[in-house]
């Protein structure tokens, strides 16, 4: 029984991990609704990290009451933490989507694993080992990620008619240009759209590698995790700010657009984050 018990503590963290990735499938699946819907993918983002920090400070607070001083390296990090986990990774993933689609932007993802590996050893922060199955097996999932994603970016097969099921979330509304990005992708799109996605993935990596390192520093995941999405929700903010003209564009109503940010802050940053950051300190 104890050896049981061993295994699935053992085992947590992968289960955790599926749970962030199930709950970032719905993210994306919001996302293109709210897209659709005609929302600001900036603004969008902007909300999201608000929606976080409105419900990790709280619950920083209240939970982790005794925790380590905050110094400037924690601060410096916090920051870095929200640009690369937060603002600059959601933006260029965001657009990427529209660009592409969510298939093809949620298939590039699978390049995190290899790119964090990749920074990881560079840093110190892990052994390849090649003399082992586990160093063997990261390197070889290196490398068919990085395969995995050229074939997705150069090679355009034929077309699969799966038939249709009458479901339309969106209800053939499009907005803008972005939905008509999507809605009729030429290969200039795709190409930025797979360039953007691989940007989004590199600032992820980047971000799991200084998770690990603030986690060192400051070992308590729900103020770590606030700290984060405060500074991704500043910088967010004032990028959409200077950049989102259309004032109408922060309006929220009792509509998708709400359950979007709702969502993805909620539950896609705050949880996830926090999930992730207990994750990678229990496996550093």
């Amino acid at each position: 029984m104890e050896q049981i018990l061993s295994i699935l503590h053992g085992l947590k963290p992968a289960m955790l991990m599926v749970v962030v990735q199930v709950v970032f499938a719905g993210v994306n699946v919001l996302y293109k609704l709210a897209e659709n819907d005609g929302m600001s993918s900036k603004v969008m983002v902007s909300y999201r990290f608000i929606f976080a920090s409105a419900v990790m400070i709280p619950l920083a607070l209240i939970v982790e009451r005794k925790r380590p001083k905050l110094t400037w390296t924690v601060l410096l990090q916090a920051f870095f933490c929200g640009l690369l986990g937060g603002s600059l990774s959601q933006n260029l993933y965001i657009v990427s989507m529209t660009l592409t689609s969510a298939t093809f932007v949620s298939a590039m993802t699978n390049l995190i694993p290899g790119i964090t590996f990749i920074v990881a050893v560079t840093i110190g922060l892990e052994k390849v080992g090649f003399g082992t199955m586990a160093g063997k097996a990261k390197v070889l999932g290196t490398l068919i990620g990085i395969g995995g994603a050229m074939l997705l970016t150069f090679y355009k097969g034929v077309q699969i008619n799966t038939g249709s099921v009458h479901v339309d979330l969106v209800h053939h509304q499009h907005h803008g240009a972005s939905s008509s990005y999507s809605s009729h992708p030429s290969s200039a799109h795709h190409l930025w759209g797979a360039l953007l996605a691989l940007g989004s993935c590199i600032s992820y990596a980047l971000w799991l590698n200084v998770q690990a390192k603030m986690g060192e520093k400051y070992p308590c995941y729900y103020s770590s995790t606030a700290l984060t999405c405060i500074m991704a929700a500043i910088q967010s903010t004032v990028f959409a700010l200077c950049l989102e003209k259309d004032w109408s564009q922060w309006k929220l109503g009792w509509n998708v657009r709400l359950l979007t940010v709702a969502f993805a802050g909620i539950l896609g940053s705050g949880l996830m984050f926090s999930l992730v950051a207990w994750c990678v300190r229990l496996k550093v």
